[in-house]
């Protein structure tokens, strides 16, 4: 088996990896394999090959690191308010319960209150930043 033949065949290894298991890792992995196998066509030693495979993959996963840090994970949909419109409205809460709960009409109905960990339980207004089904998670305007 030539070493052309090997790197594809690593390559396509980590793709159909990748495939299984939905990590993007196992792809930039693979596309280091694939330029593996390009410079084995064009020649270069072995060991050229695999400081070329090492170096792209290393590189890719290096970028995606860094671009994955500067764009964080969007919040879960009951948190955003992109998905979920009540996300970021404004209730109004007459009286507390013990418990950190409470009833308030919004949108034409009764919804249950809970209050936001970490915050003091004051009547008055409240603004949404989460629905968890029929529950809204509430803090103080």
């Amino acid at each position: 088996m030539t070493p052309i033949t090997l790197w594809w065949i690593l390559a396509g290894a980590a793709v159909v990896a990748e495939l299984l298991t939905g990590t993007l890792y196992l792809l930039l992995l693979a596309a280091g394999l694939a330029t593996g196998a390009l410079a084995a066509l064009m020649g270069v030693s072995t060991t050229g090959q695999l400081l070329l495979a090492s170096a792209v993959a290393g590189a890719l996963m290096g970028a995606w690191h860094l671009w994955r840090r500067q764009h964080p994970k969007d919040r879960p949909a009951s948190q955003n308010p992109d998905v979920n419109l009540d996300v970021g409205q404004t209730v109004q809460v007459e009286h507390w319960q013990a418990d950190g709960s409470a009833t308030t009409h919004y949108r034409g109905a009764q919804w249950a209150v809970q209050l936001q960990a970490g915050q003091s339980a004051r009547p008055g207004p409240q603004r949404i930043v989460e629905v968890l089904g029929s529950r809204l998670i509430v803090a103080p305007v």
